[in-house]
């Protein structure tokens, strides 16, 4: 498998007046405490290595006594916020146990280790550059993935929630090998749905590590999903490819279990329920996907070059002449939820 090439540096991309009325509109815009900046005021730092003393790329930071009470101050009114209601009385009860540094990929974000020192239960958070195309990318996934997403937005500061699961570069190394035969049939339908999903919304670079696999113990089995954790290459590439996670050879082991257990068929069969659950999607939050999307046409998050390869090539894989129109990719992004739609719209209505 031919390894895909990714930009090294994709630019960040300011968040425009429109995306902002749009976050305030929908609440993700929100007044905090401390910003990204602040946290860049660490004195020193030490590596983090994992369970069998790898390194992780990640460093734990310190800073001086008197910017860190202040630190750990704001950090915990953002928990509140971003896990409650901002209320401040919980705030004697929380602990900032670890604020962690990744200089790897284009976001460098902090995340943040909260415990409730009451019943030592913790959580993370991420504090980032915010970069609009991270913030197209984190909305399109909440409304039209399974899974809702936390996060906010203040400045050029964006606060995420963690998202829970197993590394997949992970998973695949360590645990994939000792999963039942049924288990490997149900992640490669998962791959191929999440595949499909990554390529319709197009998210980018979804490599091993950059998705978790979710695994939930039902009452005869365990249920495998798998959740998309970096939205930095949203819509931002010119390959076509580079928005379908079978083309990375860090999945070639999922891509070698769907082949495996799918006759094509069956692949175009979950490709069909996918699309179809997406359009359900964009109908049930009408206004607002339609009200994204705009905010996406009127913006600038790729260059001339990209837009002008990535249309053309969807446009041979489709046939759809408003790609070869498209003039961004807010554009691109919405003709390509749009021809999900009217497909599954026109295959209903024949059937009736």
């Amino acid at each position: 498998m031919k390894d895909l090439k990714i930009s090294k540096k994709k630019p960040s991309y300011p968040i425009s007046d429109k995306l902002n009325d749009y976050l305030s509109e929908y609440n993700r815009n929100s007044k905090i405490t401390i910003l990204y900046d602040d946290l860049l005021r660490f004195q020193g730092a030490i590596t983090v290595y994992d369970k069998d003393d790898n390194d992780t790329l990640w460093v734990r930071v310190y800073f001086s006594e008197f910017d860190r009470a202040e630190i750990d101050l704001s950090l915990k009114k953002v928990y509140t916020r971003l896990h409650s209601d901002g209320n401040e009385t919980s705030i004697p009860f929380l602990n900032v146990d670890a604020i962690d540094y990744c200089t790897f990929g284009n976001s460098k974000p902090f995340r943040i280790k909260v415990r409730n020192i009451l019943n030592d239960n913790y959580t993370y958070f991420y504090v980032k550059k915010a970069d609009a195309s991270r913030i197209y990318g984190l909305e399109l996934e909440h409304m039209l993935s399974p899974y809702n997403l936390n996060f906010m937005v203040h400045g050029n500061t964006l606060i995420e929630e963690h998202i829970a699961g197993i590394p997949g570069d992970e998973f695949i190394k360590t645990m994939l090998n000792d999963c039942t035969e049924s288990e490997k049939s149900q992640i490669a339908k998962e791959f191929v749905k999440f595949n499909e999903r990554c390529m319709i919304r197009l998210l980018g670079d979804m490599r091993a590590y950059n998705y978790v696999i979710v695994p939930t113990h039902d009452f005869d089995h365990v249920v495998f999903k798998i959740r998309a954790i970096d939205f930095d290459q949203q819509s931002y590439e010119g390959k076509f490819n580079v928005y379908r996670p079978q083309f990375f050879k860090e999945n070639l082991k999922l891509v070698e279990l769907v082949t495996k257990k799918f006759k094509k068929e069956s692949i175009d069969q979950y490709k069909i329920e996918e699309r179809s659950i997406v359009a359900k999607r964009m109908i049930s939050y009408n206004d607002r996907i339609d009200q994204l999307l705009d905010c996406m046409v009127n913006d600038t998050i790729s260059n001339p070059e990209h837009i002008k390869l990535l249309k053309s090539k969807i446009y041979d894989y489709t046939l759809d002449l408003k790609f070869k129109k498209s003039q961004n990719m807010g554009q691109i992004v919405k003709n390509a939820l749009s021809f999900v739609k009217r497909n599954y719209e026109n295959v209903n209505t024949k059937g009736f």
